[in-house]
């Protein structure tokens, strides 16, 4: 059991579509999967109501084979937070999930970010 867990804070995001906009998000979170090569078992998403400080943020989750991709805007304050975790059973997931988060963290167009990298479990 190991695996590679990262994260990253994104501010000032000049995408402001992928904050608000449901279909949009999954969409990209989906294409970005397959793309690293990863494999979804199944996925939630919820749109937070509209309050007086504009649009609510979505919240989400892509359940993957390897672990898991979860997401969370804020249009009002222009941030997302992004969590990917990937197993290495069975293969080196590594790259995988780096590629995906870079591919996610590079759609919103932030401002400044603050990544974190976190190697789970005990390696051999």
């Amino acid at each position: 059991m190991n695996g590679l867990h990262l994260t990253a804070d994104l501010y000032d995001c000049a995408n402001h579509t992928l904050l608000v906009d449901e279909a949009a998000l999954a969409g990209l979170c989906q294409n970005e999967v397959a793309k690293a090569g990863l494999q979804t078992v199944g996925e939630r998403w919820h749109c937070f109501p509209s309050h007086p400080d504009g649009p609510g943020g979505i919240t989400g989750v892509v359940l993957l084979a390897e672990s898991h991709l979860a997401i969370h805007t804020w249009p009002e304050r222009t941030a997302v937070t992004l969590d990917v975790y990937v197993c290495n059973f069975g293969r080196d997931n590594s790259e995988a999930a780096k590629a995906l988060l870079n591919a996610l963290t590079t759609a919103f167009e932030p401002g400044h970010k603050h990544c974190q990298q976190l190697q789970r479990g005990e390696l051999g």
